[in-house]
């Protein structure tokens, strides 16, 4: 497969999940839950945060089941712990066609609600991109920090969270040498970068991946691949703004753009 087909089955891929039943567009809501029980809109039941999981208080009528379970099979009753998204243990819930997902982000947690009924999935035609260019894919050079380091940076709730650094790499663009601050993602490399297309023929800001870096610290940063966050699809995702130096002052005409609606 060439680089062009591969990125072709790429951006199929992206859009199917994207328009998928519980895909980004179906989310609904990010309820951040306190010590007390609340009732959350749309929902059955009271929940609340406490001891680093989300409580539930159900009854069996309400309907709600861990996902998978046989839909004629028992629902939840009484008292419901629910480890969140970053235990391996987390356990999503179903309600008829809608998934709870339990999540924490920085010691905070919230109930998520993907419904795939959403407005915006129903009005969802597809992501614009840039057509594939190579020169967009360049060679580039990974040198970690020292130490893992943070970077306190606003997200798209308005909040500032900080966001986990490895190191930097340098890379030449458009005749000019250019740094980006990257993060570890797996044995890959990922980054939130912002260009002279952002808020204008592109999103706000873009997410890249690339492949883990060999022995020297070699990769590949290939632009065509810069994706969309999940905040461009729904304004309940918590997405990080870029770190300071991560706005690149080329306009890069390269990945996607935005989302289109009917």
């Amino acid at each position: 497969m060439t680089a062009a087909e591969d990125w072709k089955h790429w951006t199929e891929a992206r859009t199917a999940a994207a328009g998928a039943p519980h895909g980004p567009l179906a989310l609904t809501g990010t309820h951040w839950l306190e010590p007390e029980p609340a009732a959350i809109p749309g929902l059955p039941g009271r929940w609340w945060a406490a001891d680093g999981a989300v409580k539930v208080s159900l009854a069996a009528a309400d309907g709600i089941r861990p996902e998978g379970a046989a839909e004629d099979g028992p629902a939840l009753d009484g008292e419901v712990t629910l480890l969140p998204d970053t235990d391996p243990g987390s356990q999503p819930l179903t309600y008829g066609d809608i998934r709870l997902v339990p999540i924490e982000r920085e010691g905070e947690l919230a109930l998520r609600v993907f419904d795939p009924a959403s407005p915006a999935r129903a009005a969802f035609a597809g992501i614009t991109v840039y057509p594939y260019a190579p020169e967009w894919a360049v060679q580039a050079v990974f040198t970690p920090f020292e130490d893992q380091q943070a970077v306190v940076v606003p997200n798209a709730d308005g909040r500032e969270r900080p966001l986990d650094v490895a190191g930097r790499i340098a890379f030449r663009l458009a005749g000019e040498d250019h740094t980006l601050t990257v993060s570890r993602s797996g044995d890959r490399l990922s980054g939130v970068i912002a260009d002279g297309t952002s808020g204008r023929e592109t999103y706000r800001f873009r997410f890249i991946t690339l492949p883990a870096p060999d022995a020297d610290g070699r990769t590949v940063l290939d632009l065509n691949h810069a994706y969309l966050p999940p905040c461009a699809f729904a304004d309940h995702f918590v997405c990080p703004f870029p770190p300071p130096g991560n706005r690149l002052t080329v306009a890069v005409e390269a990945g996607e753009k935005q989302v289109l609606s009917k």
